[in-house]
């Protein structure tokens, strides 16, 4: 949480306070107030002791008892007073202040919004969601695979075991992040996490992944990378970690870690999963075809929940699939032919509807290599 986020928090947060005591009639009222948000406070300054910390051990990896302690922050309360700070309606006045200080902050493209005026949002939670003009972005209907939001590719490649990279050099457990198995019953005798997994056993196919990190910045609605049916949707009420890219470098196995929606279907060359995975200060991850997903709920809630979404849901490549209130990360696991090849490189940035991936096409070495782009570290 970057000390601009925290100013933006906290201007909301104190126009609510104002709000609050101009209505108080009583000493019991204040007294609430005081109660309620002193421990905001107090988790919030916490935070920044840990980040600060952080700071001045980033260029390694984190010992269990380091993500031990990190697990212990408040981060959940945190999260959840945040959702609740970010969807208070805002006085019509105070919105272009707020937006705009939010906007020039981490380089919002207001031209693209749907609505340029920023009295038109109620609240926080719901510019950061905003959505965007017809056409703004453009469907590459000639590739297998596109972005299915806005953002910086992290990590992209074969999945050649049941250790596969968040970033170079760091892994998580594929099984631990999807889950067991239940729902294919073409492997179920496959001792292999990996190959049980895959849909077309008789064909030359192969595991691949994608992670996309979507900075404050981004525009936060995610879409369908490709044509594909889910069937299965499991639902992981974990931690929520910061998943930027400077922490996916420090903690192994963070999107294990991390409350996750895993979405499991199949598309036309096998297996296919999405998966929208939770951060510190994402309130809300709401998908459209699925209106009994309910997150960041208390952490005393069932670890993990599984329903049949059944056969009646297609997307078609480009289809609104859900938002963000507030940035995460969206992670691709899916089955395709030998022969799929990615073009994208890791640092890029990456469009809804550009290009991630074709089957048949020569293997995408001739870019040159260029250095990553300054990513933001908030969140």
């Amino acid at each position: 949480m970057s000390p601009r986020i925290i100013l933006i928090e906290l201007i909301v947060w104190t126009t609510y306070c104002i709000n609050e005591l101009m209505t108080s009639k009583d000493r019991l009222e204040w007294k609430g107030i005081l109660t309620r948000f002193v421990p905001v406070g107090i988790c919030l300054v916490a935070v920044m002791q840990w980040r600060s910390y952080r700071k001045k051990s980033a260029e390694r990896i984190a010992r269990q008892w380091e993500i031990d302690c990190y697990c212990m922050l408040p981060l959940r309360t945190v999260s959840r007073w945040w959702g609740w700070i970010a969807d208070i309606q805002l006085p019509e006045f105070l919105r272009p202040l707020v937006y705009g200080l939010y906007s020039n902050t981490f380089g919002v493209k207001l031209s693209e919004a749907l609505h340029e005026d920023l009295r038109s949002y109620p609240s926080l939670a719901d510019f950061f969601a905003r959505p965007l003009k017809n056409g703004i972005r453009k469907i590459d209907n000639n590739s297998s695979l596109v972005s299915p939001c806005d953002g910086t590719v992290l990590h992209f490649g074969t999945i050649h075991t049941g250790e596969i990279e968040q970033v170079k050099g760091v892994t998580y457990s594929l099984e631990k992040f999807l889950g067991e198995n239940t729902w294919n019953n073409n492997n179920t005798n496959s001792k292999d996490y990996r190959t049980s997994l895959l849909h077309k056993t008789h064909e030359e196919n192969t595991l691949y992944q994608c992670v996309i990190y979507l900075a404050p910045g981004d525009y936060h609605r995610f879409h369908s990378p490709a044509e594909w049916k889910p069937t299965h949707r499991r639902h992981f009420h974990g931690e929520l970690l910061s998943v930027s890219p400077r922490i996916a470098k420090w903690v192994p196995g963070l999107f294990c870690l991390n409350e996750r929606a895993v979405y499991l279907g199949s598309w036309e060359h096998g297996f296919f999963s999405y998966t929208a995975v939770g951060a510190t200060n994402v309130g809300t991850i709401k998908v459209y075809c699925d209106k009994t997903l309910h997150t960041n709920f208390p952490k005393n809630t069932i670890r993990c929940k599984d329903i049949c979404l059944g056969s009646n849901v297609t997307l078609k490549k480009g289809d609104a699939f859900g938002e963000f209130r507030m940035g995460s990360t969206i992670v691709l696991v899916f089955e395709a032919p030998v022969n799929f090849q990615f073009t994208v490189l890791p640092g890029d940035h990456v469009l809804m509807g550009q290009s991630l991936g074709q089957v048949g096409q020569q293997k995408f070495v001739d870019r040159i290599q260029k250095p990553p782009r300054q990513i933001s570290r908030a969140s």
